[in-house]
């Protein structure tokens, strides 16, 4: 491995805080499971081994039909938001820039508001909810990007950032107004708006994996490129790159996994900022290092996020985000107090 790369050790850490977190998860709940009922009923599960389970067929319920896609479609979204909000760091050279800059949230809060509010009730709204969410953050992210080029050039990110606030504001301004006009529905918005996996399912994982899977490859395909995008656009042109394109293929990778996790998990906050900014403190400002680690350490950060808010008020559920910016805020500042220095 490169020296400039993932350190071996930071690299095997943060996968071990991953698989760690997903056992734990899969483990705890109203009815606890030992890790020896996971790991036999997993093997049990592989097509190719055929290994008898010997765990309970209610343990083995419990696991797949509840907690794992549960679980796995958090690890999914975990990765996709912190692996997206190094990318956006790095494309717009931003440290405060996080996967929702250029409306995707608005956009997605305006479509999922739309499904709530005047999809029929029942099963059909439900189903239609992650692709309105879907088609809004894309539409968001669209509409900045052409209000940005057409006044400031393809080249001006600062430009491109003001029209994502400007599209920002008017989904958002148009979203209060449903809300109003649809006030019966404001407690299931409301809900959406601060994330969740209560309703996770198979499907959803069918739904979200491929987008998140193609772009969080394409960013990882990127990620030198990253680097010398950090140096400025005529720096990096006069090295070869077509920062152009270039940037806008990054973009539209981040915005494609961003708006797949946002339609299945609604706005969940802070993992796009504190995740990539830990690691840069901690370990490297090299997006060599920060873009792969973002992605799994991201994972384990919102398994372990999830965990704590099912499982803190049991029965009840607290909104994901209220947990991202419980335990995201107050860890950023020790860090920072920590380090004494910000690695840019």
């Amino acid at each position: 491995m490169r020296a400039r790369g993932v350190p071996p050790g930071w690299g095997l850490g943060a996968l071990a805080f991953l698989v760690g977190s997903l056992l734990v998860a899969l483990s705890i709940g109203p009815v606890p499971i030992g890790l020896d009922s996971i790991v036999d009923s997993a093997l049990s599960h592989l097509p190719l081994l055929h290994v008898d389970a010997r765990s309970s067929r209610i343990d083995d319920a419990i696991l797949w039909q509840l907690r794992a896609p549960r679980v796995v479609l958090a690890a999914l979204v975990g990765g996709m938001l912190a692996v997206a909000g190094s990318a956006y760091q790095g494309v717009f050279r931003n440290p405060l820039a996080d996967p929702y800059l250029l409306g995707v949230a608005a956009g997605a809060g305006l479509g999922a508001t739309l499904a709530i509010g005047y999809a029929s009730a029942g099963a059909g709204a439900r189903e239609l909810l992650p692709l309105a969410a879907f088609g809004g953050a894309v539409a968001g992210v669209a509409c900045a990007y052409v209000l940005g080029r057409s006044v400031g050039g393809a080249r001006s990110t600062g430009t491109l950032i003001l029209a994502g606030v400007t599209v920002a504001a008017f989904m958002t301004a148009v979203q209060t107004f449903v809300q109003q006009q649809r006030s019966q529905t404001l407690r299931e918005v409301y809900a959406w708006l601060l994330g969740g996996f209560s309703t996770a399912g198979w499907h959803d994982v069918a739904l979200a994996a491929p987008y998140i899977g193609v772009s969080s490859l394409v960013i990882l395909l990127h990620r030198r490129v990253l680097d010398v995008l950090s140096l400025g656009d005529e720096e990096a042109a006069a090295l070869g790159l077509d920062v152009r394109r270039v940037r806008l293929l990054i973009v539209v990778a981040a915005t494609a996994g961003t708006a797949a996790a946002v339609a299945v998990s609604g706005l969940i906050g802070f993992v796009g900022i504190i995740v990539p900014h830990t690691i840069r403190l901690l370990v490297s400002a090299s997006y060599r290092t920060v873009v792969p680690l973002s992605l799994i350490v991201g994972a384990g950060f919102l398994v372990l996020a999830d965990l704590i808010a099912r499982t803190v008020l049991s029965p009840s559920e607290l909104p994901i985000g209220v947990v991202t910016a419980f335990f995201g805020a107050p860890f950023f500042a020790v860090v920072l107090r920590t380090t004494r220095r910000i690695v840019m």
